[in-house]
């Protein structure tokens, strides 16, 4: 009699898969803080620029064209942040969210500060005027731009409110390097009722030594 033997087959083996995890995006830190209305107005920069430049160019192309690169979108440039201390600052708006806001103003000037913390992180402060923005500039995954979440202080208030204690007062937007010594602070839908206001930063010639 033969006798007959059934071998059992091993099955092949399967190597567990293996996930990759990657750095975090530089924009995860400012999308942590920043409120998903403040989000959607970053995002939509490019509309804010379109609509803002279309509503003004027919009647203020001149003025807008002396302007240079300070009013042309996408110019940002490598290398964004800013050096600690004065600036002498500018506003244009451009657009009118609201019908009752005029689609062109060019502001006087007047001085910002930026600041350095002890962890690095620069902070942009709107020293006079009646609305002063002031907030904290973030890296963003664009290398040519940084994304700044601020407050505003209002009328005779000592200190603004920290982004996120009242919405209503929050600003969000890009900040760029526009050419050698030249900045701008991009607010795309700002509460003013422009459709976007650029603020032009230039240092202060004569710096404090301390």
């Amino acid at each position: 009699m033969v006798a007959l033997t059934g071998g059992c087959a091993t099955p092949p083996k399967h190597e567990a898969a293996t996930v990759t995890i990657g750095p975090e995006p530089k924009s995860a830190a400012w999308k942590a803080i920043a409120s998903a209305a403040d989000e959607d107005r970053i995002d939509r920069l490019g509309l804010a620029w379109y609509g803002g430049l279309a509503d003004a160019k027919p009647r203020h192309g001149k003025e807008i064209a002396d302007e240079g690169v300070l009013l042309k979108p996408r110019a940002g440039l490598p290398f964004p942040a800013p050096t600690p201390g004065s600036y002498n600052c500018r506003l244009d708006t451009l657009g009118s969210a609201d019908r009752k806001t005029p689609d062109f103003q060019q502001f006087k000037p007047f001085f910002c500060y930026v600041q350095v913390d002890d962890q690095g992180r620069l902070t942009i402060i709107k020293q006079t005027g009646s609305r002063r923005p002031a907030g904290g500039l973030w890296d963003d995954d664009d290398p040519n731009r940084m994304i700044f979440l601020g407050s505003l202080a209002l009328g005779d208030e000592k200190e603004p409110l920290a982004y996120g204690q009242d919405p209503n007062r929050d600003t969000a937007g890009v900040f760029e390097r526009i050419a050698p010594f030249h900045w701008r602070l991009v607010i795309p839908w700002p509460s003013s009722g422009a459709k976007i206001e650029v603020f032009e930063l230039t240092p202060v010639a004569d710096q404090p030594t301390g």
